[in-house]
């Protein structure tokens, strides 16, 4: 997809907040820091749509963003972050929870996880939750450019292992910084609306 309209449309907390279209809605799913917001930014060739910030678990809201007028993408607050009260992550969890069991216009998730380093507990959560709810995922391991070419395939199977992935879901290796993974990202997302 080629992106020239992009902007936030709402920051929600409840369903009443979300917006009332029927667009197809992606929701981009990560813990704090794996580079969501840069994710986002590239996809739609923005600087700073979406606000990276030096400080992780800075998204406390469901943000739509309105691309292309044909679909929302909902960056929902990344999880994992330990400055973060447990009261407070406890409602984001019901929060997200809330918006990816009831949300129609919901087509699929794109849960992001970092190259770097195996899944986290919350990482498979999420992925196990995606499944059970047969949510469709569409896992893309972020930063691919931290680490050599050659290392690649290692990082990727240590991943799929953790997450006991399914091969009938897209996994795609992305760099923010080189754009690598773009294309890939919109053909798999594009499935979906």
């Amino acid at each position: 997809m080629q992106v020239h309209n992009a902007e936030i449309i709402i920051s929600a907390v409840s369903p009443k907040q979300y917006p009332e279209t029927e667009l197809p809605e992606i929701a981009l799913a990560g813990r704090s820091n794996v580079g969501k917001s840069s994710f986002i930014n590239t996809l739609v060739n923005r600087k700073n749509l979406a606000r990276t910030s030096g400080k992780p678990g800075k998204t406390q809201t469901l943000n739509f963003y309105l691309i292309e007028d044909a679909l929302h993408f909902v960056d929902v607050p990344g999880y994992g972050y330990a400055k973060v009260s447990k009261t407070e992550r406890a409602k984001w969890g019901e929060m997200i929870e809330t918006y990816m069991t009831t949300r129609e216009q919901l087509k699929a998730v794109v849960s992001l996880v970092d190259l770097r380093h195996a899944p986290t507990q919350e990482d498979i959560q999420m992925y196990e939750f995606l499944k059970y709810y047969e949510i469709p995922v569409i896992v893309v391991a972020t930063k691919k450019d931290k680490i050599p070419r050659g290392k690649w395939n290692k990082h990727e199977s240590i991943i799929k292992k953790a997450l006991n992935f399914d091969k009938s879901d897209d996994f795609i290796l992305f760099s923010s910084q080189t754009k690598e993974g773009k294309e890939e990202a919109w053909q798999a997302i594009e499935k979906y609306l």
